[in-house]
Order: C-alpha cells, then structure tokens, then sequence
C-alpha cells in the first residue's frame, strides 16, 4: 500500500473529510451520528477550525480522507483547558496505526498550541476495541451513562473518558 500521509484541516480537503465521516456515520456503531452533515455545514465547520487555528488532523491516502481526528475548547469559563476529540477511521484502513498517528499529531496540537489540557471523549461501550485503543493512549475511563444510546433496537452505553495532558512545564 502506497504511504499515508497526515494533513492539517483544509478546505481543499473538507468535502472528502465530510464523506469520510458519513461513512463511517453510516456504520452505525462509532458515531454518535447516523449521517453526515451537509456539505455547506462542513465547509463552515472546517474554517472555523482553520480560522481558530484549532486541532484537526486528516490522514490522506492518495487525495481522498481515509481518518480525521479533532480536539475542540470547551467554550465555558472554567473548562476552556478542556477539549473534546472526536476521531474515525475508515473501515478498510483500521488496525494500521492510523489512528493512533492521528491522535499524537491532534493532542500535541491540542496541548501546545490551543493550551489543551484535558481530553475529554465518549464511546459507546460496545466498542471494545476504541476503548482499549484510548487505554493505551493515556486516557481512563471516568464514568458511564447507561442505556443512553438506543439504535437499530439496542441499548448501548456512553463510557466517559479522560486524558490529563498538562505542558511540559506547567
């Protein structure tokens, strides 16, 4: 397989990011989504982004998103040291280390340049896989809200996790 590489956000790059997320969305089982969003909705999503200098990543095989990862403030006094990530890759391309790239890449941004300190994420408890992935990454669960997704007929829980990331030297 030829090299994946790893991009900033780019508006170049938007529309293929948001097919990339409706697919995954459409698998019904990672996202809180069952769909995407509009193409007018993710270009304004992706430049305020841009805009902000905030952290998002692409993985980029040939021209096409195949993984994005995004780290974003809380917006309330006293949690603006706080982000959230919200992260996918696509099917054919899991189990490479493409995830994991991403996520370096997005929280170094998050922490050196937006002042991140926290990392806060949900995943839903049948998803084994992610949350050993995020164990591995320094996160650690830090509740559950069960049966608080039901889809398709099944119930699923939200596992709350946190990563702390202070800067060097703080």
């Amino acid at each position: 397989m030829d090299t994946v590489r790893y991009i900033r956000s780019s508006l170049e790059y938007a529309v293929s990011y948001g097919r990339a997320v409706d697919a995954v969305a459409r698998e019904r089982k990672y996202l809180a989504l069952v769909a995407g969003f509009s193409q007018e909705s993710t270009l304004k999503f992706v430049r305020s982004i841009i805009e902000e200098n905030l952290a998002q990543y692409f993985a980029m095989f040939e021209e096409r998103v195949i993984g994005w990862c995004d780290i974003l403030p809380r917006r309330q006094e006293g949690f603006a040291h706080v982000g959230v990530l919200a992260m996918g890759v696509l099917a054919d391309y899991r189990g490479r280390g493409i995830g994991r790239e991403l996520l370096g890449r997005t929280v170094r941004h998050a922490v050196e340049v937006n002042g991140i300190e926290k990392v806060e994420l949900e995943v839903f408890a049948g998803n084994s896989g992610a949350i050993a992935f995020y164990e591995r990454s320094g996160f650690k669960r830090e509740g559950v809200r069960v049966y608080s997704r039901k889809i398709d007929g099944r119930y699923d829980d939200v596992v709350l996790m946190g990563g702390f990331f202070p800067r060097s030297g703080a």
